[in-house]
């Protein structure tokens, strides 16, 4: 305990220096490594113990659908029982079970027969179905996933690492044309351990397995003890290779049979967790996405140096005006100052929207300090969903508080009301898309369901926590002073004139959202594969960088298109400015229509709902997000100019 005490503390400070030399933009590819946890506390073994493998569910890239792994006819144990899951991992489809193979601890174990099962018309149907959808077997050892090791046919001594195994596959007989299915019914797995020298102690720090097909024969009628021709230590018949496959049809006998190897390695128990993080990232995406923010903080830097020449040369001319008290005409910005703070149109949306993006953005900023100080890595499974379901939550208590000051700006009585609509808005939208797309995944019976104890909970957070939470934040909003305007609003409102064809809204508002989705589009990518291709997702420190400059450039590019629109006499700007930083979700899902098209091979109608649902969640989400970054900016911005000046 004291050594892994002493590991636990040296991997915290390397934690702490990694992160201090990524904020100063000193960006390694192998700085990556720093930014998890290694998950729980290591579990030492002896010789001999006994060492219990954990199933998950079947998973595909092309239907998106989970399945239990005894969905479908495999060798099951005694009795199945369900391994605790926090509400992520069922969210996620997770579905951890035990299972039938049981290793003893460096006692390697040739030819297990694990059972024999004979397929009728159903069974063979199930296999079929999953072996055409490439469905892949998920499996648990102490914590770590099971991998298939595949060498890169384009380099050298390179090894890329799988998620577990494929349930089958298709394939022909010599000489035939007819395709058949065929399943992988024997296993060699490779347990890698790190062994103490002192205390013979072992640690796991891999698992890794190669599948095979093969037809087992054996002779007379089958019983316990009968020894296998195909799989046979003591006749040195080993399995290691495909060459007489096992089918998949109706009245076909399959024997499950397994191999256990141990392997000793260099890789500590600290850094167990590299091989999987590091699997297919070529150094070509690191340097694109540091390449990237570069470019983003060059543009955004000059437009807030453009930006702030140009106002100060405004600010100081119009004070010098009314020093001087020259009878010269009010031009540009300083000519709309009796009508920029009229309420906008449909103000109660805005606060609700306002009250929600600062929801969003608590709860982001707060994950993002966890998951960068590797309290949400992939070790931790559904960790990282569970946390933002309850940060998303507990942060109702400032979306009611900043929807209430904003409504009470605008003069608003009914504080109740807006804080029932703050809390009623998003979460209903978000739930009913949410229960559309649940209700089709249970329709398909895939482990991708949420159940109804799930739902229920989810329901109580809502209900329970949230909504209360709003209303308190709203209560003590409300009861704090109005925001007092830096000048007085015109009775009268003024007529814009005409504007230019480039200043039109429409227009605007979509070259508004070009940059911010700029900032963030690669990184996107690597978030969409690790959601769709099942790939983890462990570059937190990256992200954390993406999001600041994601700030910046919502603020920047709202503040200089408002600045012009006020040049140009129009005051309409509360909307648009919410608008223009949040028209970057627009192309956040029109990039993850590009994304479907070219990336992942959906075919089926159901899948293709599921991902362009919960994309249209994401991107409703973003859109929340980043407006309200852009709308607090600009109110910031236009309360301060107007602030400076002097007005009659």
């Amino acid at each position: 305990m004291a050594r892994g005490a002493l590991a636990f503390q040296q991997q915290q400070r390397r934690r702490w220096i990694s992160l201090c030399l990524l904020l100063f933009f000193f960006l390694h590819v192998d700085v990556a490594r720093c930014f998890y946890l290694p998950g729980v506390a290591p579990q030492d073994f002896q010789l001999g113990d006994e060492l219990k493998v954990k199933v998950n569910k079947l998973t595909s890239t092309k239907t998106q659908l989970p399945y239990s792994y005894y969905s479908l006819p495999y060798c099951p144990p005694e009795k199945i029982v369900d391994s605790a899951e926090n509400l992520g991992e069922v969210l996620r489809g997770d579905r951890i079970e035990n299972s039938s193979y049981v290793f003893k601890m460096r006692e390697p174990q040739m030819c297990n027969v694990l059972c024999r099962v004979t397929l009728n018309a159903k069974t063979a149907k199930a296999f079929k179905e999953k072996i055409d959808d490439e469905y892949r077997v998920n499996m648990i050892l102490d914590n770590l996933p099971l991998v298939v090791p595949i060498r890169r046919p384009d380099q050298e001594n390179s090894i890329v690492y799988q998620h577990g195994f494929h349930v089958g596959l298709r394939g022909q007989y010599a000489g035939s044309k007819e395709e058949k299915h065929f399943i992988h019914n024997h296993l060699t797995f490779t347990v890698k351990i790190h062994k103490d020298p002192v205390t013979e102690l072992s640690r796991i720090v891999g698992f890794e397995v190669r599948p095979f097909s093969i037809r087992h024969v054996y002779d007379g009628q089958w019983n316990e003890k009968t020894r296998l021709k195909t799989c046979d230590p003591h006749a040195k018949a080993l399995v290691t290779n495909s060459e007489t496959p096992q089918e998949v049809e109706d009245k076909k006998e399959i024997i499950f049979t397994y191999d256990v190897n141990f392997e000793e390695s260099d890789v500590k128990w600290a850094s167990r967790w590299d091989t999987y993080l590091l699997m297919a990232d070529d150094q070509i995406h690191w340097f694109s996405i540091v390449n990237s923010l570069m470019i983003v903080l060059f543009l955004s830097g000059m437009v807030a140096m453009i930006m702030l020449r140009t106002l100060y040369r405004d600010i100081s001319k119009y004070n010098q005006l009314e020093t001087q008290e020259e009878a010269q005409e009010e031009t540009g910005w300083k000519l709309v100052h009796g009508d920029v703070f009229r309420p906008p149109s449909n103000p109660d949306l805005l606060c609700v929207y306002a009250g929600t993006g600062v929801q969003f953005f608590g709860m982001i900023v707060v994950t993002m300090m966890f998951a960068v100080l590797g309290f949400l890595s992939p070790s931790n499974r559904g960790g990282l969903m569970t946390a933002m379901l309850l940060l998303w939550v507990f942060m109702g208590l400032f979306a009611g508080y900043f929807a209430a000051r904003l409504y009470k700006m605008f003069k608003g009585a009914e504080w109740k009301k807006i804080a029932l609509k703050t809390a009623f808005l998003f979460p209903a939208t978000v739930f009913a898309i949410f229960f559309i797309l649940n209700a089709v995944i249970w329709g398909q019976r895939s482990s991708g369901a949420v159940p109804f104890g799930t739902m229920f909970a989810l329901v109580f957070l809502w209900f329970g926590i949230s909504v209360p939470l709003v209303f308190v934040g709203s209560y003590v909003g409300f009861r704090k002073p109005a925001i007092e305007d830096p000048v007085k609003t015109n009775k009268i409102p003024r007529q814009i004139p005409e504007q230019a064809w480039y200043m039109n809204p429409a227009f605007s508002i979509l070259i508004g959202g070009i940059l911010p989705f700029g900032a963030v589009f690669i990184e996107l990518f690597f978030i969409l594969t690790s959601i769709w291709l099942q790939q983890f997702y462990y570059i937190f420190g990256f992200l954390f960088i993406v999001f600041l400059i994601l700030i910046v450039t919502c603020a920047e590019i709202t503040i200089v298109l408002c600045y012009f629109q006020l040049c140009s006499e129009d005051y309409l700007w509360w909307w648009r400015s919410y608008l223009t930083s949040g028209s970057s979700a627009l192309y956040l899902f029109l990039y993850a229509a590009f994304y479907f098209f070219t990336k992942l091979e959906i075919t089926k109608p159901v899948s293709g709902m599921l991902y362009f649902g919960y994309m249209l969640i994401a991107s409703y989400s973003f859109f929340v997000l980043t407006g309200t970054i852009g709308f607090y900016a600009c109110f910031w911005f236009t309360r301060l100019i107007y602030s400076s000046v002097k007005i009659d």
